[in-house]
């Protein structure tokens, strides 16, 4: 089956056909949230993967610090204001009247212990792994409301950063395993979890904020887009936050709207043949990503260079699309067969169910391509938690070489929240080993300013046109069922949080 006539099909699929608006919900003030991947997880310091973030982030665990996505910039939330005391220390006084769940006080001390939890080499932290790699913390408590960070090497924007990490309880988070029953400051109380079936949180009576709208969510997973669209238009669910293009067909519940989402699929350049730079460049130059559009990815998908979106600051617009040049590609394999690479070998894509919208048959469609110039390509899908393991170090030994599917998000605009856990040496997810890299990495980390993008740039044109450590894809559309009862928009952070407070009812 060709890509377009798969996209035919697709199009043509309507499971929901027949099915009455019903909005069953009226009556109440709750919610129904259709997921497209089971959340295996609950621990908030896994709310850097999109499934858990979008139940656990602002809803039950709190960060310090709030990204503004509608406005950009920085909100207080559990810590009321912040300032640099020198080049090395951040302050944060913290917000005094706050309760978690269990009635305790939320003090310094919860702070200190979360990013020491989330540092843990032993406990594998998304968070922690994803954005604070490479730093150490010391830190002072003058009283329990304030709380003094030093980090080495500086870092600039720390406030930034304590954007992304929900802050955990110190007496009652577990030190050394994931947390099963989250005890947090949030508007919602954490109330039950039904391992692959559903999740619900109930509103937190006690809350030190505004009392939000929404009194329960639950929190269901379904993988098929068309089926959980459809339970909207049932009146059984309110919001599905990522649909397929080809189920978007209502404008009066369906909303677009580009996201910070860029997929691609990371190259194992550890062993051959996608060690030699000849390989890796060929599968770039294999892919015909034009093809894509309209088909499996929305009009509005942008082409990408690289991990980040155009809006982030140290985008490298010099860095070039990959042409699409099978001829070329097939050159470039027969030379490595030429100098004794086993070009021959079996290549995997390790893929990851529900990761999003039309992600299996995209999958498809590139193991073809790859195929058609001369590799030996196969394709394994996998649920999260086993993905995960290929995806996040230390990686599933003796897998042989792998082209693992990624989407990966950044929101909030600095590409230290990229850099390091996909490119360098002891990055969590990468599989790039450079120590220049390393070091180009750590000087744009600490610097500011102009010289701050022009280093993430020339980062950016390193890892993209020299080592080529991506098959960067695109950078994506969201599209997001709204029922009809409810007053919201979707904005991109949907992609890692949605913030029940912020929904309204009509």
């Amino acid at each position: 089956m060709t890509l377009r006539n798969a996209a035919l099909y697709l199009s043509g699929t309507i499971l929901a056909a027949g099915l009455a608006p019903a909005f069953a919900q009226d009556a109440n003030r709750d919610v129904t949230i259709v997921l497209a991947e089971i959340v295996d997880v609950v621990e908030p310091c896994m709310a850097a993967r999109q499934d858990v973030g979008r139940v656990m982030s602002e809803n039950v665990n709190e960060m310090l610090i709030e990204f503004d996505y509608v406005n950009g910039g920085l909100k207080p939330r559990l810590a009321t204001e912040w300032s640099q005391l020198d080049e090395d220390t951040w302050e944060f006084k913290l917000r005094p009247d706050v309760k978690w769940h269990d009635g305790s006080d939320f003090v310094a001390d919860d702070v200190q212990f979360t990013i020491q939890r989330n540092k843990n080499p032993e406990f594998s932290c998304e968070t922690g792994g994803k954005y604070f790699g490479g730093m150490d913390f010391t830190f002072e408590s003058p009283d329990p409301h304030t709380i003094r960070i030093t980090t080495n090497p500086p870092q600039p924007i720390l406030p930034l950063l304590m954007s992304v990490m929900p802050v955990q309880s110190s007496r009652t988070t577990p030190a050394d395993e994931f947390d099963r029953k989250p005890n947090g400051t949030g508007p919602y109380v954490f109330d039950d979890w039904q391992m692959g079936q559903s999740i619900t949180v109930t509103r937190n009576p006690d809350y030190w904020g505004e009392q939000p709208q929404v009194e329960k969510a639950t929190y269901l997973f379904r993988s098929d887009s068309a089926v959980a669209a459809a339970m909207v238009d049932a009146g059984e669910a309110d919001i599905v936050p990522s649909i397929a293009l080809q189920d978007a067909t209502n404008p009066e519940t369906d909303f677009s709207y580009p996201n910070s989402e860029t997929t691609s699929l990371r190259i194992d350049t550890r062993v051959p043949p996608t060690n030699d730079r000849r390989i890796r460049e060929a599968m770039n130059l294999a892919i015909d990503r034009e093809a894509f559009i309209g088909t499996l990815f929305p009009e509005d998908a942008q082409i990408a260079t690289h991990l980040v979106v155009p809006t982030t600051i140290g985008y490298n617009p010099d860095v070039p699309i990959w042409p699409y040049d099978p001829g070329r590609a097939r050159e470039l394999i027969e030379e490595a067969r030429a100098d004794g690479v086993p070009v021959d070998t079996e290549i995997r894509i390790i893929g990851r169910n529900g990761i999003y919208a039309n992600g299996t048959e995209t999958m498809e469609a590139v193991m073809g391509m790859l195929q058609d110039v001369g590799l030996n390509v196969s394709l394994n899908m996998y649920d999260v938690s086993v993905w995960n393991n290929y995806f996040v170090s230390p990686f599933v030994a003796d897998s042989g070489p792998t082209l693992t599917q990624s989407q990966h998000d950044n929101a909030t605009g600095d590409p230290v929240f990229t850099a390091f856990v996909k490119y360098a040496s002891t990055g969590a997810h990468s599989m790039v080993d450079d120590p220049q890299v390393d070091e180009m990495i750590a000087k744009a980390t600490a610097a500011t300013g102009d010289e701050r993008t022009k280093l993430w740039q020339d980062l950016f044109a390193k890892v993209n046109a020299d080592v080529i450590a991506d098959i960067p894809m695109f950078h994506m559309v969201g599209f997001t069922r709204v029922s009809p009862r409810l007053d919201f928009k979707p904005t991109i952070a949907a992609n890692s949080e949605l913030q029940l407070q912020q929904i309204g009812f009509k």
